[in-house]
């Protein structure tokens, strides 16, 4: 018995101190307590921060329903709606609203972008000068004739006219291509007897490359002595070719379309560009050649396409402009190289040579001025001088004329000699609507 009563007590010993070994010490309670209040007191702040928010969003709806601004307003007009709060109807009417029709369509990274217009014109004019929408100033006819005594009208959409301008970027470089033609080519002599057949003209075909400051054209495109209203370039766009109802070019415009190479520099409000164009020898009818020498073959008198020429006609310019976006002050000016060069049978020899050539070299200056007062009034003034620059004059003066020199008193040669020449206009332009 007694043994069994210390058995007892001893386990009962070692089931208190077994008990006392695995119950926590006083610091590890303590910590447990601090993380749990901490949890609780995260989870009531997060509680506090969306019942805020809560009811930051119903005083915006309710401010945005009143009418009051509030800068919560901002954040409903700016978020993304989602497709159950966008209104049934609201999408129903953008479906049915009618799509706008774009100016150009893209190919790839390319953009085409056609244009031209219809010209439908009736003409009246005091004397027959039997040309159609294009008034020959240079053929007026004189009272002294039949053709200076009779009217002429007539009605034609021969002005007509369409285009085509191709861009593109790729990498730093700007391509555009442009090609421009109208119904004012050589016609028939019978083209009025019935069907009016007009003949397609090709006015304008040409490519640029444009890269940073400096632009490069190629092809058929307006000189570079043709005014400009803005910089340098050769786009339609920038020229100042006057507000003419005529088909021609105003009297007194200097002007070209050529084939050329042209570079040129953008600057901001800086301006130069060079051009190397194709050449052509003119006279007109007022110039006589010595028929000895048989020259009149060599020289483009508005008959022969095919003559002799000496070296491209160069053409520099520089120009400025206050504001080239706005209201504008335009200033231009620059410089053109002609030449002239025939070959004449050597004194002594037969019509069959050897033969002598000889050379002129023509040069003229050219500049203008003109003035946007508003984007529908304008003032201008351009002018040019210089010995063979006539031929730029709507090809109405002669470029050059042949001097005989004589050799020996039964001898003769020829040689050219530049025509001075010049033209001016001033004026302005009111675009009424």
């Amino acid at each position: 018995m007694k043994v069994l009563r210390k058995l007892g007590f001893l386990v009962l010993v070692s089931g208190m101190a077994l008990a006392q070994a695995n119950q926590p010490s006083d610091s590890t309670v303590a910590d447990e307590l601090k993380a749990l209040r901490e949890a609780i007191a995260a989870q009531q702040k997060q509680l506090m921060q969306q019942q805020q928010k809560i009811q930051n969003l119903e005083q915006a709806l309710a401010e945005k329903n009143s009418g009051a601004p509030h800068v919560a307003e901002a954040a409903f007009r700016t978020a993304p709606a989602t497709p159950e709060l966008v209104p049934a109807a609201a999408v129903q009417a953008a479906a049915e609203k009618p799509k706008e029709s774009p100016l150009s369509f893209r190919i790839g990274g390319t953009d085409f972008t056609p244009g031209g217009f219809v010209d439908f014109v009736n003409i009246f004019r005091s004397r027959n000068l039997g040309s159609a929408v294009s008034t020959a100033f240079n053929a007026v006819p004189y009272g002294n004739s039949a053709a200076g005594n009779l009217t002429e009208f007539r009605s034609s959409a021969q002005y007509s006219r369409f285009n085509l301008k191709v861009a593109g970027k790729y990498g730093e470089n700007k391509i555009t291509g442009f090609i421009e033609a109208d119904f004012n080519g050589n016609d028939a002599a019978s083209v009025f007897v019935t069907t009016n057949p007009h003949t397609l003209r090709l006015r304008l075909y040409y490519l640029q490359l444009g890269r940073g400051n400096w632009e490069y054209t190629v092809g058929q495109a307006w000189g570079l002595l043709t005014p400009n209203k803005i910089g340098v370039s050769a786009t339609p766009g920038d020229l100042d070719t006057t507000m003419s109802t005529d088909g021609n070019i105003m009297t007194g415009v200097m002007y070209s379309r050529d084939a050329q190479f042209r570079l040129a520099y953008k600057g901001g409000n800086l301006g130069w560009a060079l051009a190397v164009a194709n050449p052509q020898q003119i006279t007109t009818s007022a110039v006589t050649f010595p028929s000895a020498f048989g020259i009149a073959s060599q020289v483009d008198g508005s008959v022969t396409a095919g003559v002799a020429n000496l070296i491209p006609d160069i053409t520099t310019k520089f120009a400025y402009d206050t504001n080239p976006t706005g209201k504008n002050i335009h200033f231009e000016a620059g410089g053109v190289i002609t030449s002239a060069q025939i070959a004449t049978p050597t004194p002594g020899s037969p019509s069959t040579g050897p033969f002598t050539k000889e050379s002129k070299i023509g040069a003229g200056g050219f500049g203008g001025v003109g003035l946007a007062v508003t984007r529908k009034f304008r003032v201008m003034a351009h002018g040019m001088y210089g010995p063979g620059v006539g031929r730029y004059f709507l090809g109405f003066g002669p470029q050059f004329v042949v001097v005989p020199i004589q050799v020996s008193p039964t001898t003769f040669t020829a040689e050219p000699s530049m025509v001075h020449a010049g033209s001016g206009y001033a004026g302005f332009e009111w675009q009424a609507t």
